[in-house]
């Protein structure tokens, strides 16, 4: 037993490694905060990190084939302006506006697998470009900042499922405050895990899915083997749609409004790269997965509560927050190096 769970470790180091690095940082974090192990700073602090999940979900997979989708932030800000304009009105007319907005952005990115696998361009470079268009529509739907997504919406997805403290008595006894985190779950990690679970854990199964990791471990094999490499391709980038687009609809019901930022779209992708080398998934593709990314995505949002409570200077900031991103690059770029390097053994 001891045996098979080192053997587990040891092959998903990355993973293993950002699990231990995220509860370091969530424990000393709640341990220093002055209402720390509370719902409300939960809950807080879990409106804040759904986004940027559910975006580093969106660049783990075209990661997974080998690429990188530089227009998810792009497509995240767009559908959050869609969503703005759509999720408004009696709850039937929300859901069909959330539909609306899932499908935006999965369409983009369906648009972006067939530019990909049938204009032969680098995704890196198609991605740029499709990222550009979803910014400029993204300014013609949302030229300010606005929107009127109803409140009852907004205060069902940003709250816990119930006040366990209130509901038991505990509001004002400091001993009983720990278990509050452990039983008043956040909504919005209900959303992020049923959706990202409920759509990945599926399809992992499928073919398609096992085809995504063949082809960024050897994209000539998985041809030789007679794999659908062209459905696959379009797949991992038509889901990346998707899951950016579950991002820019969780953002606009979180703050009420859309809101076309040029600045928002960069810093999520960047973020989102980050997010998932912190995760364990390798950049040359075939290693890793979703969950990994999720919890790369929590450990940079950690990072920067820890400028709120130790009151950081905001100058500061951001240069605290570039050194992270470029030590989170380095180290996947790092395990790049050393797979070359094996390979280039047998050459």
């Amino acid at each position: 037993m001891i045996g098979k769970l080192k053997a587990t470790v040891l092959r998903n180091r990355g993973f293993t490694g950002a699990l231990v690095l995220f509860a370091v940082l969530f424990i000393t974090y709640q341990s220093i905060h002055p209402r720390g192990f509370s719902t409300a700073v939960l809950v807080q602090n879990s409106n804040e990190v759904v986004a940027l999940a559910f975006v580093a979900i969106a660049q783990t997979i075209p990661v997974l084939i080998g690429g990188l989708d530089l227009s998810v932030g792009a497509v995240m800000t767009l559908t959050n302006t869609i969503a703005s304009h759509v999720v408004t009105g009696t709850p039937m007319q929300m859901l069909l506006g959330a539909v609306l907005t899932l499908g935006a952005g999965t369409m983009f990115g369906l648009m972006n697998g067939l530019i990909v696998v049938y204009g032969r361009i680098q995704p890196i470079i198609a991605t740029l470009a499709t990222g550009a268009i979803a910014i400029g529509l993204a300014l013609i739907l949302r030229p300010s900042p606005g929107g009127d997504i109803d409140g009852d919406l907004n205060w069902a997805a940003t709250n816990a499922v119930f006040d366990f403290a209130e509901t038991y008595g505990f509001a004002d006894n400091g001993n009983a405050a720990w278990i509050q985190p452990f039983v008043n779950i956040p909504v919005p990690l209900i959303i992020l895990l049923v959706v990202a679970l409920g759509v990945w854990l599926p399809f992992k199964r499928t073919v398609t899915c096992r085809t995504i990791y063949a082809i960024g471990s050897a994209e000539g094999a998985a041809h030789l083997s007679g794999l659908p490499i062209a459905r696959a391709k379009i797949a991992a980038f038509t889901l990346a749609g998707f899951f950016a687009a579950c991002g820019g609809l969780y953002l606009a019901i979180q703050t009420s409004s859309g809101n076309a930022d040029l600045t928002q779209a960069g810093t999520y992708t960047l973020n989102s790269i980050a997010s998932v080398v912190l995760g364990g998934t390798s950049l040359m593709g075939g290693t890793g997965g979703p969950i990994g990314s999720m919890i790369g995505a929590f450990i940079l949002r950690i990072i920067s509560f820890f400028f709120r409570i130790l009151s950081i200077d905001p100058l500061l900031q951001p240069l605290i927050e570039g050194l992270v991103l470029l030590v989170a690059v380095s180290l996947g770029a790092l395990r790049t190096f050393r797979v070359k390097n094996k390979l280039g053994l047998f050459r």
